[in-house]
């Protein structure tokens, strides 16, 4: 009670500073400590910050990965606004924290230009949630629908980051078949997806989101920023490594999987993983032996997510993972998803690991490059939510303001916006 009264008093003295034309100093800091009223706010105002013309550092390692910005009158009111606590940093103050980031393992890291953001998602009604387009609205953070046909049109190349969630690319609708085969919502996405498959000319739907996998790829490697998470981190792979061959039963394409299947994956051609094998069965809710959780419970109804650990790195020489993994708190509570984790001696030796579960031996969080490009994969579907269900209502993240799992979310929406260093290691 103390502490919530605190913040109050807080936030009503941050409120009164940001009106006061008294009050106006050199720049502004929003600390990412424990002391921050709104984690998930405080990215909306870095990115607001940035959209408008005004340059961030990042203090990575500073305070929990605090922002640095000018002090700019509408900055202040929108931080209030948004019950976002800052601090006002005179020249002296702004001195002496350069001081202790030169002297410790930290970093401030110019953001310079707001990313354009575009998620790939159903036009139709889904009967779930993406952790990332709720994060996106409550940090008031722009962004723009995609699916298969401005993909294969060409539109990727108007944006600087490209999210991606349950989609299956491997075209077999999540192998919900056996479980929601029945179920309006699924029959409805099925013929808007087929009715899709034939205006695109294409012969069944795993040809066409092959395509859209290889599509994607190409936008990475020519210098696109990816997050991926739950179904779409392993099945983007998957999609990707059979792109010469056929994997799919007669239910999804019309044919079997051809006999000679394994001869022809082609894991140079995926982003993150390797060594994995497909499930072929129409009426197994498996894709393959990719997913930790799936492999050692044989059944997505017994899966447990442990908490997991944020691995530590130095921004000064790796400034990216340390982008990605800058929070008030090193573990993260566990959550499931379709996909949750990933089976470690699958993970590509060139892949950065960002963390790992506790007492399970399984990475949760991963970062790599490809060509230009760089790309991030988080296993599961909601940071908040343990085993979101279909049509379970969607979080309120007004309840989960501080949430580091969401963090990590909104740590890949802002990294794309700093001046790229190369790494020193």
């Amino acid at each position: 009670m103390l502490r919530l009264r605190f913040q109050s008093i807080l936030l009503f003295a941050t409120l009164l500073l940001g009106m006061s034309g008294i009050a106006r100093t050199d720049q502004i800091l929003i600390p990412m400590d424990q002391s921050q009223l709104n984690h998930l706010k405080a990215y909306g105002v870095a990115y607001q910050s940035l959209a408008t013309g005004h340059k961030v550092e990042w203090l990575l390692n500073y305070r929990g990965g605090s922002f640095l910005m000018e002090d700019v009158d509408a900055l202040r009111g929108d931080a209030a606004r948004r019950g976002v606590l800052f601090e006002n940093v005179d020249e002296g103050e702004v001195g002496r924290i350069r001081h202790v980031i030169e002297s410790s393992d930290m970093e401030a890291v110019v953001l310079e230009k707001a990313p354009k953001m575009a998620v790939y998602t159903l036009p139709t009604t889904q009967p779930w949630d993406d952790a990332v387009t709720l994060a996106l609205a409550y940090a008031e953070i722009p962004y723009e629908k995609i699916y298969d046909r401005e993909i294969l049109a060409g539109k990727l190349s108007q944006y600087d980051w490209l999210h991606l969630h349950h989609e299956d690319f491997t075209g077999q609708y999540s192998k919900f078949y056996r479980s929601f085969g029945t179920a309006d919502w699924y029959q409805t996405q099925v013929a808007s997806q087929e009715k899709l498959v034939h205006e695109l000319g294409f012969a069944n739907n795993v040809l066409l989101k092959r395509a859209v996998a290889l599509t994607i790829r190409s936008y990475v490697e020519n210098g696109g920023f990816l997050l991926a998470m739950c179904m779409a981190t392993a099945s983007l792979d998957m999609a990707l490594a059979a792109a010469h061959t056929d994997v799919t039963d007669v239910v999804y394409d019309g044919t079997p999987p051809a006999p000679d299947y394994q001869k022809k994956i082609d894991y140079n051609l995926t982003l993150a993983f390797t060594g994995f094998s497909y499930d072929t069965d129409p009426n197994s809710v498996s894709h393959g032996d990719l997913d930790y959780n799936q492999v050692n419970t044989g059944s997505l109804s017994r899966r447990t997510a442990n908490d997991f650990t944020l691995f530590g790195f130095s921004p000064k020489f790796d400034p990216v993972p340390s982008m990605l993994t800058q929070s008030h708190t090193d573990v993260i509570p566990g959550f499931l998803g379709l996909t949750s984790s990933y089976v470690k001696s699958m993970v590509k030796p060139s892949v950065t690991i960002l963390a790992e579960a506790i007492d399970q031996p399984s990475v949760r969080y991963l970062h790599g490059n490809l060509g230009r490009g760089q790309f991030t994969y988080l296993g599961g579907h909601d940071p908040e939510d343990y085993a979101h269900a279909v049509g379970d209502a969607p979080t309120d993240l007004e309840l989960h303001k501080n949430s580091p799992g969401y963090r990590l979310i909104l740590n890949n929406v802002l990294y794309p916006a700093a001046r790229q260093k190369k790494r020193k290691t």
